[in-house]
């Protein structure tokens, strides 16, 4: 691990608005993480948050808005400081992009802002039934390999309707053409209500709050003339889940920061 990285992680354990799990902090084998006794402080300390992510850090009841795949967490900074009556938390396993948003929600003196940096398919674990008012899924891997990794999948709508309240809502910003294809069937075969799609959001101008930001890879992708994707849907109870089974073709370009060329 290069030096650089290193120095973040140890300037991410003095902010306070970062709760960190180690990547291996939860494995198959010891699925709450005690053989890593070097993450047992951290995880207690996250694992004393479900359920009071409000009281405990945000010091009020204002909504609770995740930002899963976060990255370097612009979704997660540029939300908190546009709406600062709502409570912001980024979710991501890669401490070193993190760090960037971290840093900035330091700097700036958010207080609506937090990091928690641990396996996605682990967030039931730290937060708890109805706490979770809204998601914002941006620019994740599309995963076309297997389905369970995909964040819009309902390996992990499942999940999410564990920690979010009736009737929140998620949206999915992507420059996938496959992941926007796969989460439209996913939807439709389910049903969810479906408030906003369209395969090139900068065309029009309805949305507002998925237009007010670009991320640093989307800006490249923006650049190269390629369309951005964005979907939003509404949680409603659900009486089984049904895993959309059509062949959808595969993206045909590399995107930034994905370690596969699609064929």
């Amino acid at each position: 691990m290069g030096k650089n990285k290193l120095k973040k992680f140890a300037e991410m354990e003095t902010f306070p608005n970062v709760f960190q799990c180690s990547a291996h902090s939860f494995t198959p084998n010891d699925p709450h993480g005690e053989a890593d006794r070097s993450t047992e402080g951290r995880l207690e300390m996250v694992n004393e948050m479900c359920g009071h992510w409000r009281e405990k850090f945000f010091h009020n009841d204002h909504p609770i808005v995740l930002e899963l795949g976060c990255g370097r967490g612009e979704y997660t900074v540029g939300l908190a400081e546009k709406y600062p009556e709502k409570n912001f938390i980024g979710v991501d396993i890669k401490g070193a992009r993190m760090w960037a948003g971290a840093k900035q929600a330091v700097e700036a003196g958010l207080t609506n802002a937090a990091f928690l940096r641990t396996n996605i398919e682990f967030i039931t674990r730290f937060f708890a039934p109805n706490e979770v008012d809204e998601i914002w899924i941006t620019f994740c891997d599309p995963q076309m390999k297997k389905a369970t990794k995909r964040l819009t999948s309902t390996y992990f709508m499942q999940r999410y309707h564990q920690i979010v309240k009736p009737n929140g809502i998620i949206h999915l910003k992507t420059d996938s053409p496959f992941l926007y294809t796969y989460t439209m069937e996913m939807l439709r075969l389910n049903p969810y209500p479906v408030l906003a799609h369209t395969d090139d959001l900068y065309a029009c101008e309805q949305y507002p709050d998925a237009q007010c930001l670009k991320t640093h890879y989307e800006k490249q992708w923006l650049d190269r003339g390629m369309k951005i994707k964005y979907i939003a849907w509404q949680l409603s109870p659900m009486p089984h889940f049904e895993e959309p089974t059509i062949e959808i073709e595969k993206d045909s370009y590399r995107s930034y920061g994905r370690n596969y060329q699609a064929l």
